[in-house]
């Protein structure tokens, strides 16, 4: 799958931000919401959470893996985190029903990106 794969970078640098109890109006506007036990994690935008007060610890660049991967696809998010893990670069992976999301560091998605298409 790797090489086939295309990668984009969303515009926007993003946060993780751990809520106990989120607003309605800012789980709309979140590009992702992960609801957990001990709280709901939203994937906003810096700008977002910088406007609002809300603290975060990392910054990142979000990038979509253009490959259909089914969900019954094994080995995608493997080969991802090996490349990634080769060059010493963390990631947080988010699945979609379409493709795979991957948070890199603020300031390393264009680098992630050449990474991951090299691998053809």
């Amino acid at each position: 799958m790797l090489s086939e794969m295309q990668v984009t970078i969303r515009d926007a640098t993003y946060c993780l931000v751990s809520l106990s109890s989120p607003s309605q109006e800012l789980k709309d506007s979140a590009a992702a919401v992960i609801v957990e036990s001990e709280a709901v994690t939203l994937v906003i935008t810096t700008d977002e959470a910088d406007a609002i007060g809300l603290p975060y610890d990392f910054a990142a660049a979000w990038l979509t893996l253009e490959v259909h991967s089914s969900l019954h696809a094994v080995g995608l998010t493997a080969a991802v985190a090996q490349v990634l893990t080769n060059e010493g670069i963390p990631c947080n992976v988010l699945a979609g029903f379409y493709h795979d999301h991957i948070l890199v560091p603020a300031g390393k998605g264009h680098q992630v990106k050449v990474l991951l298409e090299s691998q053809a």
